[in-house]
């Protein structure tokens, strides 16, 4: 079987497989879903060592005719704009099922739709047929609902709920978007094919051009997400449980960067550069707000949640230089994002598993009970505020540079960039708070008997940890997969560098 097929669909055979695991048998449905996750991992790992990082064409393709009458192919590829997102995506899939080992209720049914999800994501990255793009984006719609909706906190049904929606009326703006595309092109010749479109350019300069831009940016951004579409994330984030949040924060996100990347730059260059300054903004306005939404924070998960605001905003200031420095950085972010706010994820969830309270003011001198756990929680937030060594300094650096020498507009970009720095600031402050309140001074004496980490959280937590530091230390692991890719993405912007 062609790997990428296999990659993406070993997930749904681990889905159908659990289902007829009998009845009582949780230990074996997690075994089993640990099993087939770690199968995936390895899979992407042997991709990531085979893939050849010297060109910008499309390898390990799988292509047959589905739908003729329609244009519609079963077409699978990989390139450096996906290759990072494949190897992340079964990565911290596998984390997430051996953290889920701590679920009791309803076992098998949990199980069954993170696998499922699993598959949507990995589809995501590896379609290049519009069509089949678009059934994988909407199949992790489903799965992430009832994870949230069944499995949350006590508010579940209104964070799934308004999750639903928003993505919902994010993905039938792009399907209109999609058909727009469709239809532009000559009635003999049309065709769902994601490459071919992007080099025929179906639509002309102008307003159509833009209109369809504008319907596949909403689609996209309300999954990155950017303000103001970003409201559904904090309340999905603290009602999801912690494996669903880290795979939510670490993979789901970068659905919509992904997008951006893949088939607006691609197919609508003329429009991508027409709205890049209203991006850049978008960017700003996410890293600062933001920041300053996350300092306000009591709630420590919400507070991790608001700071994947803030931190996709460089993703978006990156995408929007339109340069080579920039849109590397941007595809860097997404990884060492993902990497970074997934440990700080699986760290929120070790500590409220013990205490059932996330009160940023209600703890204290936990440094003193669970040092293991304080260094490791103390070491991600390093990373997140992009202290140099660590994982999340070099592609902040990448996209900032990126940004701040665009040659779109200098005196726009250098403006927006260097105010954006505010956020840097801002994030080391509220990081700092919450260290200084959590883990220094007087242990709060309710918490006096709290136990540090176990082997099943270490086991989670520990290769996001080493991968912080690599990823800090040799970042060209990441982002050399991407320059050829990004070069090739660049000359078909047409954007001077």
């Amino acid at each position: 079987m062609p790997i990428l097929t296999l990659i993406t669909f070993l997930p749904l055979f681990g889905a159908v497989l659990i289902l007829f695991a009998p009845k009582g048998k949780d230990n074996l449905v997690r075994w089993i879903s640990a099993g087939i996750t770690f199968l995936t991992m390895v899979l992407g790992f042997y991709v990531f060592y085979i893939f050849n990082r010297n060109t910008a064409e499309l390898q390990l393709v799988e292509k047959a005719s589905w739908i003729p009458s329609f244009g519609i192919s079963y077409f699978m590829g990989l390139d450096g704009l996906s290759m990072a997102m494949l190897v992340l995506t079964p990565f911290l899939s596998f984390l997430a099922a051996v953290y889920s080992f701590n679920i009791k209720e309803r076992v098998k049914e949990y199980f069954f739709f993170f696998l499922l999800l699993e598959t949507g994501m990995l589809g995501v990255f590896v379609a290049l047929d519009f069509f089949l793009f678009y059934i994988f984006w909407e199949l992790t719609l489903v799965p992430m609902y009832f994870l949230i909706g069944i499995w949350g906190g006590p508010r579940k049904e209104y964070a799934a709920i308004k999750f639903f929606l928003y993505t919902l009326f994010g993905s039938v703006i792009m399907l209109l978007g999609i058909l727009a595309l469709y239809l532009s092109v000559p009635a003999a010749t049309r065709t769902f094919d994601i490459m071919e479109l992007s080099r025929i350019h179906g639509l002309t300069p102008g307003f159509q051009q833009y209109i369809v831009y504008i319907a596949l940016f909403i689609g996209f951004a309300i999954k990155v997400p950017v303000f103001p579409f970003h409201t559904w994330l904090p309340d999905a984030h603290v009602e999801a449980p912690t494996a669903v949040s880290v795979i939510l924060a670490g993979v789901l996100l970068k659905m919509g960067t992904y997008g951006l990347l893949r088939i607006s730059y691609t197919i609508l260059p003329d429009a991508a550069k027409y709205f890049a300054i209203p991006l850049l903004i978008l960017a700003f306005i996410n890293i600062v707000y933001g920041a300053f939404v996350a300092m306000a924070q009591k709630d420590l998960k919400k507070m991790i949640a608001y700071s994947s605001v803030n931190h996709m905003g460089y993703c978006l200031l990156g995408i929007a230089a339109m340069s080579t420095v920039g849109l590397n950085g941007a595809i860097l972010q997404m990884v060492t994002h993902g990497v970074i706010t997934s440990a700080l994820f699986f760290l929120v969830g070790v500590i409220y598993d013990r205490t059932h309270s996330r009160d940023i003011d209600g703890f204290g001198g936990l440094m003193n009970k669970m040092p293991v756990y304080s260094a490791l929680m103390i070491f991600a937030c390093l990373g997140s505020m992009g202290l140099p060594g660590l994982a999340g300094f070099v592609s902040e650096f990448m996209c900032f540079s990126g940004a701040f020498s665009s040659t779109l507009n200098p005196v726009v970009y250098k403006t927006f960039t260097a105010l954006s720095v505010a956020g840097l600031v801002i994030t080391a402050g509220y990081f700092l708070i919450m260290i200084q309140k959590v883990f220094l001074g007087p242990i709060n004496d309710k918490w006096k008997d709290i136990p540090d980490m176990n082997m099943r959280e270490m086991i989670a937590i520990a290769p996001l940890m080493v991968l912080m530091v690599l990823l800090g230390i040799l970042p060209v692991i990441a982002s050399g997969i991407s320059v050829e890719s990004v070069k090739s993405l660049v000359s078909i912007l047409g954007v001077k560098v």
